[in-house]
């Protein structure tokens, strides 16, 4: 009983470990051979893809003893597909470092039996492709870029250039200073808008009184009044020519030197009579006691 459960258990063990590896135990499959002298790294389990299929897997891969230098792959595809004759087990790389075999398909009527050997190969891969492509171009450039390098070296050493970036730095300092001063500048407008709005309100009010006089201006009665201007002007020559007239009274008044004598004498006899009268009161003044 111990025995049998111990055979069931390894071949539990030895299905699974096949499962695994990706071997269908129960498809029936046939096995072909490739003889490699590099496997790129080609492990067993490895996919046999036709057209981007897999249609089998590398069952195992050994170093040939008799025939050194050369590996011997064995696939196990599946029984359906059939190799035409003249066709390649191409080993081939991906970008990721992983071979597989990839199964390049030849046109013909004639089939490799199972057990066959088919024709081996390395497939150019992506990499390869690029490399083919590249490697003549860039060494066609290999003369350009020592040259432009030469130039930049030449270019980059110019003291001129040095110079002008060091003008570079200096002209960006200055930015960076009038960036400041201009930040400090406009940190005080708002106070020099409010002291311009005072101004604006104060220019608004002038300007409110200023049309008040004009329209006050527009609306008085300069004609009314030019005109009693005008007969001012006209009474104050007649008055004038009167003054200047010997013949008026005013004029005689004015012109006459006898009559400023005459006023000058009386003037002083009248000064006399009260320096008079101040030294003798009694003299004018009589007063009775009863």
């Amino acid at each position: 009983m111990i025995g049998a459960c111990v055979l069931i258990a390894l071949a539990i063990l030895f299905f699974g470990i096949e499962y695994l590896k990706g071997v269908s135990i129960f498809r029936p499959s046939n096995y072909y051979y490739a003889v490699y002298t590099d496997v790129k790294g080609l492990e067993v389990s490895a996919p046999v893809m036709v057209n981007g299929y897999k249609i089998g897997q590398v069952d195992n891969v050994e170093l040939m003893y008799d025939r050194p230098g050369n590996v011997l792959v064995s696939m196990s595809l599946d029984k359906k597909f059939r190799i035409p004759v003249n066709s390649k087990a191409l080993i081939e790389s991906s970008l990721l470092g992983t071979a597989s075999v990839k199964i390049e398909m030849a046109r013909g009527s004639e089939f490799y039996t199972p057990g066959d050997t088919i024709p081996a190969g390395i497939a150019s891969g992506m990499m390869d492709q690029v490399s083919e492509q590249l490697l003549p171009g860039v060494s066609g450039m290999m003369p350009k870029l020592d040259s432009i390098f030469t130039n930049i070296n030449n270019i980059t050493g110019n003291e001129a250039l040095l110079q002008s970036f060091k003008n570079i730095e200096e002209l960006t300092a200055t930015l960076n200073s009038t960036a400041k001063a201009l930040n400090a500048t406009v940190r005080t407008l708002p106070s020099t808008v409010g002291s311009v709005n005072g101004v604006i309100s104060s220019v608004d009010s002038l300007v409110a009184d200023l049309n008040r006089v004009t329209s006050e201006i527009a609306n008085a009665p300069i004609d009314s009044t030019l005109n009693n201007f005008n007969r001012i002007s006209a009474d104050l020559a007649a008055i004038t020519g009167q003054l200047q007239d010997p013949n008026s009274t005013v004029g005689a008044l004015l012109n006459d030197s006898g009559l400023y004598d005459n006023l000058t004498k009386a003037s002083q006899s009248l000064d006399s009579l009260l320096v008079d009268i101040r030294k003798n009161p009694k003299r004018y003044i009589s007063i009775k006691l009863l």
